[in-house]
């Protein structure tokens, strides 16, 4: 059965909360595997039919975790996932647009295929207590989640990507 891996870092509880909007949605459709950056790797992209990279943006990059689990994978998979389809989901305190760049190069560099426009959740966090303060994404970010995840889903179970 095919199936959909949501890979994803979150510190705040923000970008756990966007992924698994898009997990529950997606699985309406197909399998879905959810891990954490930390947790995936190699054999879990080549195991999966498409992708859904979710994390935050921490000082105008993406987070250490997730350029980790990114430096671990890119090699080993490289030439081996090319054509499948992904999406970006992103949490971030004011911008968010470097974290989307740096994940859409890597993946332009697995060739994968960008099916959905990349999201950018924006918190407002801009001081250190509400920076590192639990993070409740509202309702209409987290249904372009759903949405993102809701697509993934249908596309891959049709075979359109």
């Amino acid at each position: 059965m095919p199936h959909l891996l949501i890979i994803y870092h979150s510190r705040t509880g923000g970008s756990h909360q966007m992924a698994k909007a898009a997990a529950n949605a997606a699985q309406e459709e197909i399998e879905v595997v959810m891990l954490p950056a930390d947790k995936a790797g190699p054999g879990d992209l080549l195991a999966a039919d498409g992708y859904i990279f979710c994390g935050p943006e921490n000082l105008a990059a993406i987070s250490g975790v997730m350029k980790d689990f990114f430096d671990r994978s890119y090699y080993p998979v490289l030439g081996r996932i090319e054509g499948r389809p992904y999406a970006v989901m992103v949490c971030a305190g004011s911008d968010g647009e470097n974290a989307v760049r740096q994940i859409t190069r890597i993946a332009t560099g697995w060739r994968l295929k960008e099916v959905q426009p990349s999201l950018i959740v924006c918190t407002h966090a801009q001081t250190p207590e509400k920076i590192m303060a639990e993070k409740t994404i509202l309702r209409e970010d987290l249904e372009k989640c759903r949405d993102i995840g809701m697509a993934l889903g249908a596309g891959i179970a049709m075979g359109a990507f």
